[in-house]
């Protein structure tokens, strides 16, 4: 448990506040790391003792819900109090339903159904599964405006292309997941959706005037403020007409004089993972860390793979940055405070159960469908779904999706010659295989539509918005009826 408050600079001697012991538990309350395996590691169990302040868990720590439970259930009882915390976005982006998919459609699906209530509900549902484990902090909503078709790492992650849209569905998530008992947190301030570099990989840049952040980017972090978001997360992107040579992530103009000065946020600030090339891939990660804390950031989250030597490493560094004045100790303490309240404002809670996902006649009435799948669909012939392979960015990660989610693809090789095909994809660029794929099959005769389960980029004949578990189910039930209706039948299965 970190005992912040009684290492308060202005009650306590400078001499105890610069002790090794002193600067170590300051320093763990700042930080949120993930670990590798599927058990709690010794090493964070002794930095839960030690002051920690949040661990994160990723898709990769989850071999079932029962072990999930396990492991929540012995973090949850090393400390009362800390902030377990995860990336569940609902949508392609979960970490609950890793494993399957989510239950739950996603933003830019929540978008286009367009209903705030609906919104609302989904986060609340969200939570419910949250609280019901143990977590008390999502790493969530998205509030970037994807307003570049062909990002590579937002795309159906945002409510959409609109600023004003995003804004009031980022209030709604915001409202709904707090008001059921977990701390939401917006992300990537200061917008993340005009780009079309992966910050996981490389180092994006937002090449906008103020005037146009202001109107677009900025928006929705304002809805979110003024929603009382608990959390702001930081992207790892340069925005030069707000800083013109630090990361947002490592930004004192971008945290302090626009996130706290001009928007007014009093909340923690979360950085995004800092093992990311768009933070560490120069410095490394742990002036990465000191970096980040003296640019105003609370809780610097670590990512999915840090091991003992690596937290230790970052705890030293930053201990080095105080005592060499690198880093004003006023800082470090002001941002252990913040974490420490976050965590004090949102403590584990039963679930609310007032949470609902939308049906699936919502979700498939969201779809984009051109004239040429309402012919196909029109077509009496018997669907054949081909799933075609799609890379997801790491943000994502290896979730089920698509028709092959749901057990309603097909292989091509195995599809009958008389029936009518949908070529099943995602992120469907310019480059992607099912392009040449749908041209052989019409050159040979057969009746194909091509389905993007991402953002479209153009060219595809219905688009999902979305390739969650729920999202899946429902594009099978459209594309093949007979699903639905085996599905519903008494002492019948998928």
């Amino acid at each position: 448990m970190n005992n912040v408050d009684s290492l308060n600079p202005a009650t306590e001697p400078v001499s105890d506040l610069l002790s090794d012991a002193g600067l170590r538990a300051l320093a763990a309350g700042t930080l949120m790391p993930g670990f590798t395996g599927t058990t709690m590691p010794d090493w964070i169990g002794s930095a839960l003792d030690a002051g920690l302040g949040s661990v994160c868990i990723y898709g990769t720590n989850l071999t079932s819900p029962g072990q999930l439970a396990d492991l929540m259930g012995r973090l949850r009882a090393a400390s009362p109090t800390v902030l377990l915390t995860l990336d569940e976005e609902g949508g392609d982006v979960t970490r609950l339903h890793y494993l399957t998919g989510s239950n739950q459609p996603g933003n830019a699906v929540l978008g286009r159904i367009n209903d705030p209530a609906t919104t609302a509900a989904s986060a609340a549902a969200i939570a419910d599964e949250l609280a019901a484990l143990g977590f008390n902090l999502n790493l969530a909503p998205d509030a970037d405006v994807n307003s570049t078709p062909e990002n590579p790492v937002i795309g159906v992650r945002s409510f959409g292309a609109d600023a004003a849209l995003v804004a009031e569905h980022t209030a709604a998530w915001v409202t709904g997941l707090q008001d059921a008992g977990v701390a939401a947190c917006a992300k990537h301030f200061p917008g993340h959706g005009d780009t079309a570099t992966d910050s996981h990989l490389a180092l994006p840049t937002i090449d906008v005037d103020v005037e146009t952040l202001r109107d677009r980017e900025l928006v929705p972090f304002a809805a979110a403020i003024a929603a009382g978001v608990a959390s702001i997360m930081t992207s790892h992107i340069m925005v030069p007409a707000l800083d013109a040579d630090n990361p947002a992530t490592f930004s004192r103009a971008i945290l302090g004089e626009l996130l706290r000065g001009a928007l007014g946020f009093e909340g923690a600030i979360i950085t995004d993972a800092l093992d990311m090339a768009g933070a560490c891939a120069i410095t490394g990660i742990e002036v990465a860390a000191v970096r980040a804390l003296a640019a105003g950031a609370d809780l610097l989250c670590l990512g999915s793979e840090t091991s003992a030597e690596r937290y230790d490493g970052i705890l030293d560094a930053i201990v080095a940055a105080v005592r060499a004045g690198d880093l004003p100790l006023e800082r470090l303490c002001d941002a252990a405070r913040r974490t420490a309240e976050l965590a004090g404002a949102y403590q584990p809670a039963a679930p609310a159960g007032t949470g609902k996902a939308p049906d699936s006649a919502t979700i498939t009435a969201a779809f984009e469908v051109s004239d040429a799948a309402r012919t196909w669909l029109a077509d009496p012939a018997l669907p054949a779904l081909v799933q075609v392979g799609s890379e997801a960015n790491m943000a994502v990660g290896h979730v089920p999706w698509g028709a092959a989610a749901v057990g309603a693809d097909t292989d091509l090789d195995a599809v009958d010659r008389y029936a009518k095909i949908a070529l099943v994809g995602r992120g469907l660029d310019a480059g992607h295989p099912v392009w040449q794929l749908a041209d052989s099959l019409r050159a040979d005769g057969r009746r194909v539509v091509v389905v993007e389960c991402g953002w479209p980029r153009g060219g595809a004949d219905l688009v999902t918005f979305g390739a969650s578990l729920t999202v899946s189910a429902a594009l099978a039930g459209l594309l093949d009826p007979r699903r639905a209706t085996r599905e519903s039948a008494p002492g019948t299965s998928a």
